[in-house]
């Protein structure tokens, strides 16, 4: 069965078609295609509190291409789903309806709950140890979303106004730090969670990842990834494009998001991260073809 996600994020928009089939608890999957659109919503949500005409005309327009490139892959059912940038927006659902009207395409705004709970749908496919404690980290454009697991169980999830979009733009006050840093240490004095293994999702930790020479399946360290953030964050913007091959918008954003990583790691006392390249929009499918099923 061919199925779909779209992610409208705070800094992209991106189309994932993967073929899945088999038992929905350990189902087999490949990816047929993956686009991404750089719109970067989150540049006028979060300094101006809504979404610009301009903005609003891009998604439309790649909503549209999405709806006809799904057409042709023979994609039978697929879900679209809004985070931080468009939900926080005062204008979202009126520019949801809007898009619904002119390209046919349902845009659903979910919270940072629902967010968290798609994302952790990937972990029950994976093949991470029940045994250890786990603190996932997904970091976007607008929000970041922990998630403590425990024997492949979602203890307990937060979502923060904490992004990469966000953090360029100027906009995450000391307080969202705070309120992040009093959540992950109270994992210890509530849970005993003791330096868990932190697990990476996002495109910027991938191509962190990446360049820290890490191959599938590798455990990235701490003081690696840090090294990694600096080195990045002493290059300008033009050198980060021409030595590393970044796109000009993952360029500005890599060394905030890393940040985040790092911060979150340190809060919870992660040593290390895996990165197993899975997110929202993997989520989302794993949710259809369950329905499917169901």
């Amino acid at each position: 069965m061919r199925l779909a996600a779209i992610d409208i994020g705070s800094n992209a928009l991106r189309l994932i078609v993967k073929e899945i089939s088999g038992n929905p608890g350990k189902p087999s999957v490949s990816k047929v295609a993956h686009m991404r659109v750089p719109i970067r919503l989150g540049e006028d949500v979060f300094t101006q509190g809504a979404i610009g005409e301009e903005k609003e005309e891009r998604l439309a327009h790649a909503l549209q291409g999405f709806s006809s490139m799904m057409k042709a892959m023979g994609v039978k059912a697929f879900r679209a789903c809004a985070t931080s940038a468009m939900r926080e927006a005062s204008n979202g659902k009126a520019v949801a309806d809007r898009l619904r009207n002119s390209t046919g395409v349902e845009v659903e705004l979910i919270d940072g709950q629902t967010e968290a709970d798609l994302i952790f749908s990937n972990f029950e496919v994976s093949l991470f140890d029940r045994q250890m404690d786990y603190l996932y980290i997904d970091v976007g454009g607008g929000s970041t979303e922990l998630t403590l697991i425990r024997r492949g169980e979602r203890l307990e999830g937060r979502s923060f106004k904490i992004g990469s979009v966000r953090l360029l733009e100027d906009q995450v006050n000391s307080q969202v730090w705070e309120k992040m840093e009093r959540w992950c240490r109270a994992l210890s004095l509530e849970h005993g969670v003791a330096a868990p293994i932190a697990i990476g999702a996002g495109g910027n930790i991938n191509r962190l990842f990446k360049l820290a020479g890490c191959l599938s399946g590798d455990l990235l360290a701490f003081d690696k990834l840090a090294s990694v953030v600096e080195v990045l964050n002493r290059c300008t913007y033009e050198e980060r494009m021409s030595r590393f091959q970044l796109k000009p918008d993952r360029a500005d954003v890599v060394v905030p998001a890393g940040r985040i990583y790092l911060k979150a790691m340190e809060f919870a006392g992660a040593k290390g991260m895996q990165v197993p390249k899975v997110g929202l929009a993997d989520g989302i499918i794993l949710g259809l073809y369950s329905a499917t099923k169901g």
